[in-house]
């Protein structure tokens, strides 16, 4: 038996197959054991959008690979994080599910091209785009699809879902409202241009950004426009609205602050590159990457910078913030776990490619996707000298038994000590030695260069 326990996935791992309709299914299992309360269930962590987790935890030190899975394209998509099941897509047109503890999969369900978009985790069933022009509902459990909606474009916009309603956008122009339920249209709202932008929905009103440059607030109920707020380019990126303010970026290199009930200006802040990146806010602060390959905290009252962490590429990732700690992806490879208040470098993982997936934090765990196909799980330390294994703690003692949580927890500090990777047994296309992972010391400098290689992929679509 390995440090996670290899043995448990005789009890975690069924295969076989069903198609329905044009999607594909492959494998089903899932683990009946006790689950943690910490969740991220959809790709902005709440209907506001906010990526902020107060209640998570996160590693903050010593970050290195529990597992990784394997894909057979980038993985762009953000991880979901739901009752123990890790959801997300992939270039190669599937939708996974891996079991959290250990990278093994679940089930698959093959759509018609490449899954950009990001699951929504709601009562059971995961809502998902893909560049097929669907949008899908699946059965979280087995991975059967429920029911899809068939746009006119590209779905690359991620789904949010509130009240019995699934609000997405389409690169066919428009916004829908879908009946939660059965996928039936309620409403949609025609803008001019590609709606890649993923929704804030709060207190009755869908936020939203579009290609022709606008952001919009709509009337959750019929889709009415409310306002809209001009900006000199896109607006890819994802609005969140905290304290009756919406923050948004623009490919017209600057991030607004608006108020969320007019759509008027409040203020704005210019970087020196495209603003892709999505805003989280946290605790009076916004953080966010921008294309100039910078990660920048601001003031949310008045925008003035706080600090600013220079990467070595572009950072399309949109941050999450957990604890004290900003963790974010960039085009140089790495994910970084930053100070909240000062920006330091606290640590950062080394992938094979670019780290264009925002992070999800679970359970000690940052679970992200890279371009280089796969999906990782991240682990470290909470700052105290011990390691974050609450995750994983329900099915070490479901598989070993109390007698033989000693031996493992030696052996999972042993390697710890060493800097050594735990292995771990993924699904069937994922890695088990451990091999590939970095663990780079932390700079401290919060201005300083990473190293890292440039590399062309396409963009993140929160």
């Amino acid at each position: 038996m390995n440090g996670d326990g290899t043995c448990r996935r005789e009890f975690l791992k069924a295969t076989g197959g069903a198609v329905l309709g044009s999607g594909l299914l492959y494998g089903s299992s899932r683990s009946t054991l006790a689950q943690s309360k910490e969740s991220w269930p959809q790709f902005g962590y709440d209907d506001a959008n906010s990526r902020h987790a107060p209640q998570n935890s996160g590693p903050i030190a010593n970050i290195q690979r529990k597992w990784r899975f394997e894909t057979n394209n980038y993985v762009i998509s953000s991880p979901a994080v739901e009752k123990g099941s890790v959801y997300i897509g992939s270039y190669d047109t599937n939708v996974y599910a891996l079991h959290a503890s250990d990278g093994s999969e679940e089930w698959r369900f093959e759509t018609g091209d490449s899954v950009d978009s990001s699951p929504a985790v709601v009562d059971g069933t995961v809502y998902i785009g893909s560049a097929d022009g669907n949008v899908y509902a699946l059965n979280a459990e087995e991975g059967t699809e429920e029911w899809r909606f068939e746009t006119g474009d590209v779905v690359f916009s991620s789904p949010t879902v509130v009240d019995g309603t699934v609000f997405v956008g389409s690169q066919d122009h428009n916004v829908y409202a879908l009946n939660e339920g059965d996928g039936s249209e309620q409403w949609r709202f025609e803008t001019n241009g590609s709606v890649d932008s993923s929704p804030a929905v709060v207190d009755g009103t869908v936020f939203i950004g579009s290609d022709d440059n606008n952001v919009y607030a709509l009337d959750a109920g019929d889709g009415s426009e409310q306002w809209h707020f001009e900006t000199d380019s896109y607006v890819n990126s994802s609005p969140a609205v905290v304290d009756e303010v919406v923050y948004v970026g623009s490919d017209d290199n600057s991030v607004y602050a608006l108020n969320a009930r007019e759509g008027t200006e409040e203020w704005r802040f210019e970087t020196d590159g495209v603003v892709f990146s999505s805003p989280a806010v946290a605790d009076g602060t916004v953080f966010v990457g921008s294309h100039d390959a910078n990660v920048y905290a601001l003031n949310a009252v008045d925008g003035s910078e706080q600090w600013h962490f220079e990467t070595a590429d572009v950072v399309d990732s949109s941050p999450a913030v957990v604890g004290e700690t900003v963790y974010v992806g960039s085009d140089d490879n790495n994910v970084y776990a930053l100070d909240a208040g000062d920006g330091s470098e606290k640590g950062r993982f080394n992938t094979d490619l670019g780290a264009n997936s925002s992070p999800a934090v679970v359970d000690g765990t940052v679970y992200v996707g890279s371009t280089d196909g796969n999906t990782y799980a991240l682990i470290g330390s909470d700052g105290s000298g011990g390691e974050n294994n609450l995750s994983v703690l329900p099915i070490i003692l479901a598989t070993l038994g109390v007698g033989g949580v000693g031996a493992w927890w030696y052996g999972n500090r042993a390697g710890t000590n060493t800097g050594e990777d735990s292995p771990s047994e993924s699904g069937s296309t994922g890695d088990t030695d451990g091999s590939s992972s970095a663990i780079i010391p932390s700079s401290g400098d919060s201005t300083g260069e990473a190293s890292g290689s440039e590399s062309v992929v396409p963009q993140t679509i929160g």
